[in-house]
């Protein structure tokens, strides 16, 4: 009789341990919007309300419509990225950042930088480094930084001397960005072609790639087209740093010719413009 009733208590123990255990939430539904503002400056708003803005060079960019040089245009801005420390890319992080009360994430060296140099206190200047992964909005929103092939000294104006000063501006880094609903995007800062792209792409295969094709600092359409097609693979791609100088001449569309038969959907959109996912 003993024997007998073992599996049935087995069984009740299952179902038990069942009804007991944590159900999978499911990811919420709402949608990704990327406003871009010019050169690399992208104001992200993830399906849970969330805005996030990436490289802000904005009151001096010549490209950036003007009702987005007021800063207050951007509304609430939860989390700020910045890439690397050249002027068009770290522009008013620091500004925006003290003014929403937001941290700002980026490489260590320039992070450090801010700091030393009395732009923004150590609680909003948050320093990490390729491949740390870190979670500010919560568990929901996952932030890697990786690898991108470029330069990043810091020129700072110095007020007590009216002359600019160079400083550590740490390496330059891309952004992985996973959201709530599982949507990752890849905002890829100034860089050029580097073989552990491809790594990248088949570690965290990107939906959307946010991509420099301007060419003379960054990758030329040709190499960005390379790098989408062959390396990265996502499913949407939306070219950046190009038009907004003489020497980044490069087009959309001659990243769209470039990349032959692909089926990225490439989003060749004007400052101001915004795309929904």
């Amino acid at each position: 009789m003993l024997n007998r009733a073992i599996p049935s208590l087995l069984l009740c123990a299952s179902l038990a341990a069942q009804a007991q255990a944590p159900q999978a939430q499911p990811k919420p539904a709402g949608k990704v919007e990327v406003l871009w503002l010019g050169q690399a400056a992208i104001r992200l708003t993830t399906p849970g309300g969330k805005v996030i803005v990436i490289d802000p060079w904005l009151t001096k960019n010549p490209k950036t419509p003007a009702q987005y040089k007021d800063l207050d245009a951007l509304g609430k801005v939860d989390l700020l990225l910045v890439t690397h420390a050249h002027g068009d890319h770290l522009g008013d992080a620091a500004a925006l950042s003290k003014k929403n009360n937001a941290p700002l994430y980026g490489p260590a060296g320039l992070c450090q930088s801010l700091i030393t140099l009395g732009e923004l206190p150590a609680n909003l200047a948050i320093r990490m480094n390729k491949s740390g992964t870190v979670t500010p909005l919560g568990p929901g929103i996952r932030i890697t930084q990786v690898h991108a092939e470029h330069s990043s000294e810091l020129v700072w104006h110095n007020p007590a001397t009216d002359k600019d000063e160079t400083h550590v501006g740490g390496e330059p880094v891309g952004f992985i960005l996973e959201l709530e609903n599982g949507f990752r995007l890849y905002h890829m800062g100034d860089t050029g072609l580097f073989g552990d792209m491809k790594m990248i792409g088949e570690r965290y295969h990107p939906d959307l790639l946010l991509i420099p094709i301007g060419g003379h600092f960054v990758m030329d359409p040709k190499d960005a087209a390379y790098a989408t097609r062959e390396l990265l693979k996502p499913k949407f791609a939306l070219p950046i740093h190009y038009g907004t100088i003489p020497q980044l001449a490069g087009t959309p569309a001659e990243y769209q010719q470039a990349l032959g038969d692909s089926k990225v959907k490439v989003f060749a959109i004007q400052p101001g413009e915004k795309v929904t996912f």
